[in-house]
């Protein structure tokens, strides 16, 4: 049915009602109706609609997230939602890890074959979230892959677009990277064929003839 109500809520300040349908469309993909409805001095009422649909599901309660983060550090120097950002991000990302722990650092210091799994895919990603940092971002995904980097190898770009925060350029760099390793595991060995000398009967000294 178009515009069916799968659940509503409601409540009410004086004049003022407010009602949160969440419904569903003829496509059959979800949306949310915020309606305010306010009685007029001559009894009748006006109504102001918006709607929030499935695919910014996401990003509306990110941003209701952020505001009422933003509301409890009232008072401590923040203007902007986007600082307390900056804030939380140098605080959970790599730049907050010790120096020696720091993928780049920790490969420059002890070399590559001391790095995990992790850490070497968090370094083809390179950059993470506001709200999950690059290693973290890694983990996600190698969580998905079921630990195992053969289907992390077969993984295609629509599978790790999948992962938030893998947006094609990045995605793109990770099935490069696999890429390269199945073909350097697939690449034939060069065979060297072994040449005998010998030493013909009744050749004058110094020459040799060639054998396989």
């Amino acid at each position: 049915m178009k515009n069916e109500i799968l659940a509503s809520e409601s409540f009410s300040s004086g004049k003022r009602h407010y009602f949160l349908d969440f419904k569903v469309a003829g496509n059959n993909s979800n949306y949310v109706l915020f309606t305010r409805s306010e009685q007029q001095e001559d009894g009748s009422y006006k109504r102001w609609s918006f709607v929030i649909f499935q695919n910014q599901f996401e990003d509306f309660i990110s941003a209701f997230s952020s505001l009422f983060r933003a509301a409890a550090y009232q008072g401590k120097g923040y203007t902007t939602v986007k600082e307390l950002h900056e804030e939380m991000k140098d605080k959970r990302g790599i730049k907050a890890m010790p120096p020696d722990a720091r993928p780049r650092e920790k490969m420059a210091s002890k070399g590559r074959a001391e790095m995990e799994n992790t850490e070497l895919l968090a370094m083809l990603i390179g950059s993470g979230s506001p709200n999950e940092s690059a290693i973290e971002l890694a983990g996600r995904i190698l969580q998905g892959a079921g630990g195992s980097l053969k289907v992390l190898a077969g993984m295609s770009l629509t599978d790790l677009c999948r992962f938030k925060g893998m947006g094609i350029a990045k995605s793109s760099t990770v099935m490069a990277a696999m890429e390269l390793a199945l073909r350097l595991s697939a690449a034939t060995p060069v065979q060297y064929k072994t040449v005998y000398l010998y030493k013909k009967p009744g050749a004058r000294p110094g020459f040799f003839g060639l054998g396989s």
